[in-house]
C-alpha cells in the first residue's frame, strides 16, 4: 500500500468517523423517542464522545504510532516469508492473522489487569448502545497494545495492512453494540453479532469473560470462550462494580488509580507481578473477585455456563 492509498484512507476513517456520530446521535433520538428522556443516558453517551473526539484528534498527534510502526517494520524487514497481496489468497490470510492477533489482545484486555486498566473505560458504561462502541479509553498506545500485532508482519503480513484491518476491525464493531437487533441465525456461528457482543458486554456472572472477537467469532469457539446469549438471562451492562460518576477524568484514570494503590501496598515482587500481570480483582490472599474467585464462592445453581 503506498502513501496515496495510506491517505485514502485515512480521509475514508474520516468520514467513518463522521457517519459513527450520527448514526449514533440518531439512535439515541429514536430510543429517546421509545424509551423517553429518563430511558436514554444522554451524561454517559456525552462523556463517550468526549473521549472519542480527544483520542482521535489531539492525542492521535500526541501520542503517534511511530514506535510499534517502527517495531513492525523491523520484523517485516526480516519475515520469514512473503504473503502475495496480488492475490486474494494473500488478503485472506491477512484477514485470518489479523482477527488471530486482535483476539488474544482482546482476551488479554480482560484477563491482565495492566491492559483492562485501559480496557474498563470501554466497559464501564452502564447501557449499551452505539455511543458506548467509541469509548475505548486514551491509554491503549502507552500500555503497548499493539505489541499483538507487532509479530504478523514477521509471518508475512504487510504492517500498513495489519494496521489498515484492523482499523476496518473496529469499524465494522460499531454496530454491535446495539440492543434492538436480534440473533443473526446461522451468522451466529462465524461473525461477531450484536448478541455475542451483548454477552461480551454483560456484567452477569454467567457472561463474565467470553466472545472476544473482532469480526469472526470462530476463535471463541474454537478456544472455549464462546458464551451465547440466553433468553432466560437478559444482559446487565457495565461493570462489575458498576461506573456511577460521570466525571470523565475519573472514568479514564480510576483503574489505573487503584492499580497504584494496590502497587504502593504490594509486600513482594510476586505481589506486584500479580497485581499487574494477573486477572483484574486478584489478591495474594486468595479472596480476590476475578470471574474465578467470584464462581467459585457463587451457588453453581446460580448461574450456568450458555455455551453451545
Amino acid at each position: 500500500m503506498d502513501g496515496s492509498a495510506m491517505a485514502m484512507l485515512l480521509t475514508l476513517l474520516n468520514y467513518a468517523n463522521i457517519a459513527i456520530l450520527v448514526s449514533s446521535l440518531v439512535e439515541a433520538l429514536l430510543l429517546t423517542v421509545r424509551l423517553g428522556w429518563r430511558g436514554y443516558d444522554w451524561k454517559a453517551a456525552s462523556v463517550s464522545v468526549a473521549d472519542f473526539l480527544f483520542r482521535e484528534y489531539p492525542l492521535r498527534w500526541l501520542l503517534p504510532l511511530v514506535f510499534w510502526s517502527d517495531a513492525m517494520n523491523w520484523f517485516w524487514q526480516h519475515r520469514l516469508w512473503t504473503l502475495p497481496m496480488n492475490h486474494w489468497s494473500g488478503w485472506v490470510a491477512c484477514f485470518i492473522g489479523q482477527e488471530f492477533c486482535y483476539y488474544w489482545y482482546h482476551r488479554a484486555a480482560h484477563r491482565t489487569r495492566w491492559f483492562w486498566c485501559t480496557h474498563a473505560v470501554h466497559h464501564s458504561p452502564n447501557q449499551l448502545n452505539l455511543c458506548a462502541a467509541y469509548r475505548i479509553g486514551w491509554t491503549g498506545r502507552l500500555t503497548g497494545s499493539l505489541l499483538f500485532f507487532v509479530l504478523a508482519p514477521l509471518f508475512g503480513m504487510p504492517p500498513r495492512i495489519v494496521l489498515m484491518l484492523l482499523s476496518l476491525n473496529l469499524l465494522y464493531q460499531f454496530w454491535l453494540h446495539a440492543t434492538w437487533i436480534p440473533r443473526l441465525g446461522p451468522l451466529e456461528w462465524i461473525l461477531n453479532t450484536p448478541s455475542a457482543h451483548r454477552v461480551h458486554h454483560a456484567s452477569n456472572l454467567e457472561y463474565l469473560d467470553g466472545n472476544y472477537g473482532g469480526v469472526l467469532i470462530v476463535f471463541d469457539r474454537l478456544f472455549d470462550t464462546y458464551i451465547a446469549e440466553r433468553r432466560d438471562t437478559p444482559c446487565r451492562f457495565g461493570l462489575v462494580r458498576p461506573m456511577t460518576t460521570y466525571n470523565l477524568l475519573t472514568i479514564e484514570f480510576d483503574h489505573w488509580r487503584a492499580l497504584w494503590r494496590d502497587l504502593l501496598a504490594a509486600r513482594s515482587v510476586r505481589e506486584v507481578f500479580g497485581y499487574v500481570a494477573k486477572p483484574p480483582g486478584w489478591r495474594p490472599n486468595d479472596e480476590g473477585e476475578t470471574t474465578e474467585d467470584l464462581r467459585r464462592r457463587a451457588d453453581p445453581r446460580s448461574f450456568g455456563a450458555g455455551q453451545q
